[in-house]
């Protein structure tokens, strides 16, 4: 499999996308506490919200109270959120070598505010390689499940999350496009298929791009299922 390479000296971008309550939060965690372990400098980081300004709009675009915002200011808000998260912290830590693990990317926009919202992901791709200076991740790691199985099982729902299952699957069919059309950047994982399982996947993958990490104690006292999860995308008995 033909791996993204970065200038020398440069940080590694690692992103978790997918549906809500695939576990995007969980793998997050257990790999920031797997770069820790091996002394590995990284910043864990999210979309939205991760800056002052973001912090703003994630009230604007995910508060169930919020007014009536239509599918393209929502989107322009996203992407927003987006170039100001590239530009204060994404892109500040990769020039210092560090690795950046964040929680959703520009994937979402296109997948959430595009295909689940009704307008043109190419459109909206093409505004958010724009607002973030066509930065890309070295790796996106996709959780995959059925809408029914994660997102409709939440309680208390954000704009987001209450905004019907029909969204939920156009958004899921097209993280899973995004994923295909550029396997090498992809790794692509059954959420539901054990959590543990999900984590020893992106560790070994990470291990292609030069990033060497055992299993941290973190996790140890975590379910024990010793299967892996399928996986659909950038696996690699893809060759």
């Amino acid at each position: 499999m033909t791996q993204p390479t970065q200038p020398a000296g440069r940080g590694l971008f690692i992103v978790f996308e997918g549906g809500d309550s695939t576990g995007k939060s969980t793998q997050v965690a257990w790999l920031a506490a797997a770069l820790e372990q091996a002394g590995i400098p990284h910043v864990v980081t999210f979309e939205p919200g991760a800056t002052w300004l973001g912090a703003h709009l994630r009230g604007l675009v995910l508060d169930p109270a919020s007014g009536a915002i239509g599918p393209v200011p929502e989107a322009l808000l996203y992407i927003a959120d987006k170039a100001q998260h590239v530009y204060e912290v994404v892109e500040p830590a990769l020039a210092a070598g560090l690795v950046v693990v964040s929680d959703r990317y520009t994937d979402s926009v296109i997948a959430y505010q595009g295909a689940g919202r009704g307008l043109s992901p190419v459109e909206i791709e093409r505004l958010a390689e724009w607002a973030t200076g066509g930065l890309r991740p070295d790796l996106t790691v996709l959780l995959d499940a059925d809408p029914t199985q994660a997102v409709a099982t939440i309680e208390s729902k954000d704009r987001l999350e209450g905004a019907g299952l029909d969204l939920h699957e156009r958004a899921r069919a097209e993280f899973l496009r995004l994923a295909a059309r550029d396997p090498a950047r992809y790794l692509v994982l059954r959420a539901l298929g054990g959590r543990a399982a999900v984590a020893r996947a992106v560790r070994e993958r990470l291990g292609d791009l030069g990033l060497e990490l055992s299993e941290p104690s973190a996790m140890l006292d975590d379910e024990a299922d010793a299967a892996a999860p399928a996986c659909t995308i950038g696996c690699d008995a893809e060759g």
